[in-house]
């Protein structure tokens, strides 16, 4: 049966988080709704990188198996039916066996800062109006690059066979409205962006050294990572696959 990739992006402020949940109006539900209505079928959604409740994405995936013929029109129809804050990006027919979750290969991610009180930044960045030493900063987030265990940075009711993560790149950049954090790896665990975020901006301001960081990331201090960074100044960038999973050819 052939395979598919909905690549999408959205806005999270009213949703529930990505995947499906009883009782609760989530990313993946409304993308069902929608390909229920438009080809007339129910379909089973795999999403590959959950982000929480009101987390945004630039970039992310589902797949589903479907028989039938898509039709040529299938983009703009779909959008039409879908609320204004998620929108499909593109359709990527793919082989039998790809998985959107399993064959990603990186993920990036962005958190944004604003200094100044800006209503047009409120609903997708956090306002953070303190002194902060960015050189620190920087030195703390370099530090994470590398294969860690994240367990510090991880909410403790994670499901996981193993928190252990590769970094590849992690550092602070100078924004006109403030600060872009901006973190990509092969795997991410539920809360640890959040997580490393409010941990440097602790060490940003003075009340966390760089060798009480290091000591969260190599498991000798008790106290866990700082999980204060609020879910909407959180965006995930962008999925990476193999070329040749997107690039299959029926």
């Amino acid at each position: 049966m052939p395979r598919y990739f909905i690549e999408l992006s959205y806005k999270g402020t009213r949703y529930s988080g990505f995947q499906v949940q009883e009782n609760a109006v989530t990313i993946q539900s409304e993308v069902q709704k929608a390909l229920a209505i438009y080809l007339r079928t129910d379909m089973a959604l795999t999403g590959s990188s959950r982000t929480d409740a009101g987390v945004h994405a630039e970039q992310n995936y589902f797949h589903f198996d479907h028989e039938g013929a898509i039709p040529e029109r299938f983009l703009y129809n779909i959008n039409a039916i879908l609320p204004a804050d998620i929108v499909v990006r593109a359709l990527h027919e793919v082989g039998p066996e790809a998985h959107c979750r399993f064959n990603a290969i990186s993920r990036e991610y962005s958190y944004l800062i604003y200094k100044d009180k800006d209503p047009f930044l409120e609903d997708r960045a956090w306002f953070y109006p303190f002194a902060l030493n960015i050189q620190r900063m920087q030195e703390v987030a370099g530090s994470i690059i590398g294969t860690w265990d994240f367990s510090a940075f991880s909410k403790r009711n994670t499901q996981v066979k193993t928190r252990i993560c590769t970094i590849t790149s992690s550092g602070w950049q100078e924004r006109n409205f403030g600060w872009e954090y901006r973190v990509s790896g092969n795997r991410f665990l539920r809360g640890m962006v959040r997580g490393l975020v409010g941990t440097m901006l602790k060490v940003g301001r003075g009340n966390m050294s760089a060798l009480e960081f290091e000591g969260l990331m190599l498991g000798r201090e008790l106290s866990q990572a700082d999980f204060s960074a609020p879910a909407k100044g959180l965006i995930l960038k962008r999925v990476t696959f193999p070329a040749e999973v997107l690039a299959y050819k029926s």
